[in-house]
């Protein structure tokens, strides 16, 4: 099992330039988990491909449902009191450390491709290529 950030659920469910490499880390490690967070963040992220006209609402509906579904039993509520911890020991959001306290929780690998969150916890994050490659 591995936590991934929205944006690695993003990239594995609309193109980008990482669209291949989400696909890649899926063929490795299909178990993937996230805090309850990534729903209303991947919400936000296919919300803005629904306003400019990239995806229309029944395309939108369609993604929501998939990823729901391969995250079903896989998401969790992750404690205030840790995630504001991490946010006070770096410059990452709530947001960004909501994900590194459920890898932590879990002891897993925090996979993302966000610079921040890789240079604030290097012992924790890892990105997408270091993952393929270990």
């Amino acid at each position: 099992m591995i936590v991934v950030d929205t944006n690695v659920i993003s990239y594995f469910y609309l193109t980008s330039e990482y669209s291949e490499l989400a696909e890649e880390l899926f063929a490795k490690d299909s178990a993937w988990a996230a805090p309850l967070l990534w729903r209303s963040e991947f919400r936000n992220v296919l919300a803005g491909y629904l306003r400019k006209g990239l995806l229309t609402l029944p395309d939108t509906i369609r993604i929501t449902e998939t990823a729901e579904n391969l995250l079903a039993g896989n998401e969790y509520q992750v404690p205030s009191l840790r995630v504001l911890q991490l946010a006070a020991e770096s410059s990452c959001s709530a947001y960004d450390c909501e994900f590194v306290s459920l890898a932590q929780d879990l002891g897993v690998s925090l996979i993302t491709m966000d610079k921040k969150i890789l240079a604030a916890f290097p012992a924790t994050a890892r990105s997408i290529p270091q993952h393929l490659n270990s």
